[in-house]
């Protein structure tokens, strides 16, 4: 892949399909017109996160040079010269806020929810990732504004489980980040990130399992929520709940057996049985949302 694609890290871009999650979990799934402007949505953020991406490797480039991963990215490694990053830079936020200003919602400017996304994390990228356990709070507070933001283009509520179960594995996620980084710090040539000398294994160990559950918790109680089963007119979202647990039970094995967990998105595109519960998760909640009786 040519360095000023491999900046915008595509592969990173599976993270923005929350913005889809509203879409499914609405009357709207099979609405043309919710699609064109979820996909919009989603593009949107795409190149929101692309933008940040190329931020912060460019603010972090002498750091990540240290990592033995990190450093072959396209700038740390010198094969995307600053001044080109820059540029790019400028087009990805450009790209992000016209198609912000297509998505055609009704009551206010869809444009404030990447706005808020990239304030939240030029904010992460200038301080706050600094901070130790606020630098993951805000990667799950960024997630929960995708879900946010999918909702407001399709003009819906987002249900305050799903934003509760968003925002507790968002925060599964980066702590399992951090704990992969906290083994491979021993790998590095010098210190990767200000906050590693502050996590342990054996606190990030703590924080990981009550995460776990109370993703699985939040979700499971989303399901059998009175408000879920009055909106998709069925309770049989309940049979999913299988699913997310043998998801996030296949990724604490992948992160505790196999040492993996430093790149989320990698990890659920290249694992086979974490891909396949995925898809079946999704088939089986269209398939009972499809079935479900219809508004008379």
């Amino acid at each position: 892949m040519p360095p000023f694609l491999q900046a915008l890290r595509p592969h990173q871009w599976v993270k923005n399909l929350l913005v889809l999650v509203p879409l499914f979990f609405t009357d709207q799934a099979f609405l043309v017109s919710s699609w064109v402007a979820s996909l919009t949505a989603f593009g949107s953020f795409c190149f929101a996160a692309s933008s940040i991406y190329l931020l912060n490797d460019i603010l972090d480039r002498h750091e990540d040079a240290l990592h033995p991963r990190k450093k072959h990215r396209p700038i740390a490694s010198g094969r995307l010269p600053v001044p080109a990053a820059c540029v790019e830079l400028l087009v990805t936020v450009s790209v992000c806020f016209g198609l912000a200003y297509l998505v055609p919602v009704t009551e206010r400017s869809f444009l404030i929810w990447p706005m808020s996304y990239l304030v939240l994390n030029v904010a992460y990228s200038f301080y706050l990732k600094r901070l130790v356990i606020v630098d993951c709070m805000c990667i799950a507070i960024g997630f929960q504004l995708r879900v946010m933001a999918g909702a407001s283009a399709l003009n819906v509520d987002a249900s305050k489980w799903l934003q509760l179960c968003t925002f507790f594995f968002a925060l599964f996620l980066a702590f399992c980040k951090r704990y992969e980084e906290v083994g491979r710090q021993t790998e590095a040539t010098g210190q990767t990130r200000k906050t590693m000398s502050d996590y342990s294994l054996s606190f990030l160990n703590m924080l990981i399992g009550p995460l776990a559950a109370l993703s699985i918790l939040s979700y499971a109680l989303y399901t059998v929520s009175p408000e879920t089963i009055a909106r998709h007119r069925t309770d049989q979202l309940m049979l999913t709940v299988p699913f997310v647990c043998y998801g996030v039970f296949r990724y604490l094995f992948l992160v505790y057996s196999k040492s993996e967990g430093g790149d989320p998105a990698k990890l659920l595109f290249r694992d086979v049985p974490l891909v396949l519960s995925g898809v079946l998760y999704a088939g089986v909640v269209m398939m009972i949302l499809s079935t479900a009786p219809a508004i008379q």
